[in-house]
């Protein structure tokens, strides 16, 4: 498995494996064999490989769902949900600033320069980017407009939903987590029916 160890490192680290974020990754991930070769490796570890519907991220899962397991699960879903809304209504303030006709999805561009621009030219967005940027989830102190829009981008890089292909051109590329994240609120809403339906045009993204 050592051809296999940053990659390893990386799922048990936590990271979601696209092929934005890692295209060489992705498409090893892809190969059923090493996908076997893989869950063979994390059984013992109690951990497998998992993909979302569409196949379009790679993740780690728990194999069994153990005392241990569930406690662990409940916090990172805690800490998905706390994410969950403000990154929903950025993806729709994105959709309408930019005059996007579907979702943001895997692969999707967003120039930073342009959404700043458009923004300042549109009070009811500016409120809507203010309110954003003071969310905890972001925590921005800052008002004016350039530094909350930076803030954003660079919390949402932190947290995986984009990629900043390079450091010094202000543009970022969505990744497959942002599928893996309307995946859960798909099951939020279908399975549990809990009340994730109160963000703005929430139906419209889902």
């Amino acid at each position: 498995m050592l051809q296999h160890g940053p990659l390893l490192e990386r799922l048990l680290n936590g990271d979601f494996i696209c092929k934005i974020s890692n295209h060489d990754a992705y498409r090893h991930l892809s190969d059923e064999q090493t996908q076997q070769a893989i869950n063979d490796y994390l059984r013992p570890l109690n951990r497998r490989l998992v993909s979302n519907e569409d196949r379009s991220v790679y993740f780690l899962a728990y194999h069994d769902l153990t005392l241990e397991a569930r406690e662990h699960l409940s916090s990172q879903f805690a800490l998905t949900v706390q994410s969950l809304l403000p990154v929903l209504e950025w993806m729709q303030l994105v959709q309408e600033t930019l005059g996007r006709d579907s979702a943001l999805t895997a692969g999707d561009t967003i120039k930073l320069q342009e959404f700043v621009l458009r923004t300042e030219d549109n009070q009811s967005l500016r409120h809507r980017l203010n309110a954003l940027a003071a969310d905890k989830f972001f925590n921005s102190q800052s008002d004016a407009l350039d530094l909350q829009v930076k803030l954003i981008f660079r919390r949402l890089r932190e947290h995986g939903y984009l990629l900043q292909p390079h450091n010094d051109r202000q543009y970022y590329v969505i990744t497959g987590k942002v599928d893996y994240l309307i995946d859960i609120i798909r099951f939020i809403r279908d399975e549990e029916q809990l009340p994730v339906d109160d963000a703005p045009a929430q139906e419209n993204l889902i």
